[in-house]
């Protein structure tokens, strides 16, 4: 990087420090440390479940996997809008009402310890591990593409943001995720606009949706039918988008406490429920917009110089090694079929007519299976590489094409999209591991007044927020070869999602049933998860992850019943 670009970093980051810093004054107990003493407006409260779960991952992965598959990964969050309305009729104003601090002290009212501290764990497990992949997600790409070692980046990219996070809680969290978002969304704005700019004269943004298209990248509503039926397997259609993604909303958005710890700031009801429903609008077409970034780009590197591979670091190695003149003869091989890609994209435009836009279709077929050809050497080149290059397409284009300045300010973007996600969900860890275990089962001392009490609980929760930065940090040093990373986090919160889901829908709606029944149902339903998705992994039966979210919550709330009706 240029030293404007250097300077235009370390000051984003920096400034987004101090600010966090600033606005950390808060009450000295876990109200405010947790909470914001409960005084968020709305758009704040939108602003930090926006932050939470707009992640580096999303920044850095959705416009690869657009690239890659297509924009069918938007009907994903189709699920969310309706999620959002039964969290405003049902989750919300029990929550508010109860002034709880986690979504889990509900269940021991409900239930019993048990059961309370079986879903807090679950919590603790998935989102301390998704949180390691959070850091691990923009630590390896940049330590990739810029050449830094990726064992100090994770300790940067996760120990800067702790700071702020143990000094101010909540409050602090909220405040620098409305300032990041800012930023990242002008960022992206930028380098959109920068895509389409750089395409060739009389090439606009209309005729670069029309490559997409053509190329099958534009493919934002697939059934999931197929002339043998439906494909279960197929992870991204209109049907898993809105029952899985329903269910998957329902559960983060209503039981993950770094999302229930975002509302629970706002000062009422209405103020969350305006939050959540906003998010519900919103969400939807940002991820959009985002994922179209991913087809521009496609069709950019159709009139540009296109890498072979995008991953810089796996590609050195590889030309480093014998195998170095077969993998330069594959690439010479693709570089003169993107020429004759290129000629079929601007036939296509000039003519308009289908035996052109088969030939750009069967074109870009070619060019894949160059690619795979390579990806193939490059494995036996470098054996223990990662040849899945999908997160690092988008980082690719700005190193190598964005102006002097801009590179600074998308890779501080992609720390503070980092930070604002990890942040939320250190808070969101701590204050689980303070209210569901340290407060329920650590007896306080008899000596001392209600004052020094709070007080010495407000220190501890700084400390356990540190204690999980680093275990996050740790987990972060041992995450590899995940793939897509988007896809990564969302098939492990789908592990837990659907039975913690499962137990809230027992709690709300099915009032007869105790707590031994779902307890059992809970933990039998959690092994029968796991056990589907290792049945999928190793091919034994076809299921996207999506469902494992409805699987998971059906099967704490059959059992539960069955059960409870046994018993009597």
């Amino acid at each position: 990087m240029s030293k404007i670009d250097w300077f235009v970093l370390v000051f984003t980051l920096g400034g987004i420090i101090a600010y966090g810093l600033y606005k950390s004054k808060t009450s000295k107990n876990l109200e405010g440390y947790f909470l914001s003493n409960r005084s968020m407006p709305w758009y704040l409260v939108l602003l930090s479940i926006m932050g939470t779960q707009a992640s580096a991952i999303t920044f850095l992965s959705a416009p690869g996997q657009a690239f890659t598959d297509g924009m069918r990964f938007v009907q994903y969050y189709f699920g969310l809008p309706i999620a959002m309305v039964i969290l405003c009729i049902t989750f919300v104003p029990l929550f508010s009402r109860l002034k709880v601090f986690t979504a889990y002290e509900f269940l021991e009212q409900r239930f019993d310890v048990k059961t309370r501290v079986f879903t807090s764990s679950l919590f603790l497990i998935s989102r301390g591990l998704s949180t390691g992949i959070s850091i691990y997600a923009p630590s390896i790409i940049l330590s990739s593409l810029m050449g830094w070692d990726i064992f100090w980046t994770n300790i940067v990219m996760g120990g800067m943001l702790i700071i702020y996070t143990v000094s101010g809680g909540a409050k602090a969290v909220a405040y620098t995720q409305q300032l990041q978002l800012g930023i990242i969304f002008l960022g992206m704005f930028i380098a959109g606009y920068l895509i389409v700019r750089h395409l060739p004269e009389n090439i606009g943004f209309a005729q670069a949706l029309q490559i997409s298209g053509a190329s099958g990248k534009m493919n934002i509503i697939t059934t999931g039918f197929t002339e043998n039926g439906f494909d279960w397997k197929d992870r991204y259609n209109i049907i898993s988008g809105v029952i899985g993604g329903f269910f998957l909303a329902l559960s983060y958005f209503g039981t993950d406490q770094s999302q229930v710890g975002r509302y629970l700031t706002a000062k009422d009801n209405t103020e969350s429920r305006i939050g959540l429903l906003m998010n519900g609008l919103v969400k939807v077409p940002m991820q959009f917009l985002i994922l179209l970034l991913g087809a521009l780009l496609f069709t950019f590197y159709q009139f540009n110089p296109s890498p072979i591979f995008f991953n810089k670091a796996v590609e050195a190695k590889a030309l480093s090694t014998p195998y170095k003149d077969s993998l330069t003869a594959v690439r010479y091989r693709f570089e003169d079929q993107q020429m004759a890609q290129q000629a079929y994209s601007k036939l296509y435009l000039l003519k308009q007519s289908q035996p052109y836009k088969d030939s750009v279709a069967m074109g870009n077929a070619k060019l894949n299976l160059i690619k795979k050809e390579y990806k193939t050497l490059l494995k036996k080149a470098v054996p223990n590489s990662d040849t899945n290059d999908t997160n690092y397409i988008f980082l690719r284009f700005v190193v190598d094409f964005l102006p002097k300045g801009l590179v600074g300010l998308l890779i501080a973007i992609i720390f503070l999209a980092a930070w604002g996600s990890i942040a939320a969900a250190l808070n969101s860890l701590a204050s689980c591991t303070m209210i569901d275990f340290h407060k329920r089962f650590v007896k306080q001392s008899p000596n001392g007044t209600a004052i020094l009490q709070e007080e010495k609980e407000y220190k501890l929760s700084k400390y356990y927020t540190f204690g999980w930065g680093v275990f996050c940090i740790i987990t972060a040093e041992f995450a590899t070869g995940m793939g897509s990373l988007i896809e990564a986090v969302n098939v492990l919160g789908s592990l837990f999602y659907g039975v913690i889901l499962g137990i809230f829908l027992v709690a709300f709606y099915l009032k007869k049933i105790g707590s031994n029944a779902v307890f059992w149902a809970a933990v039998i339903g959690e092994l029968l998860v796991i056990l589907l998705f290792l049945l999928d992994k190793y091919e034994v039966i076809g299921l996207g992850f999506l469902w494992l979210n409805v699987a998971g919550a059906l099967f704490v709330v059959i059992l539960s019943g069955c059960f409870s009706f046994f018993k009597r």
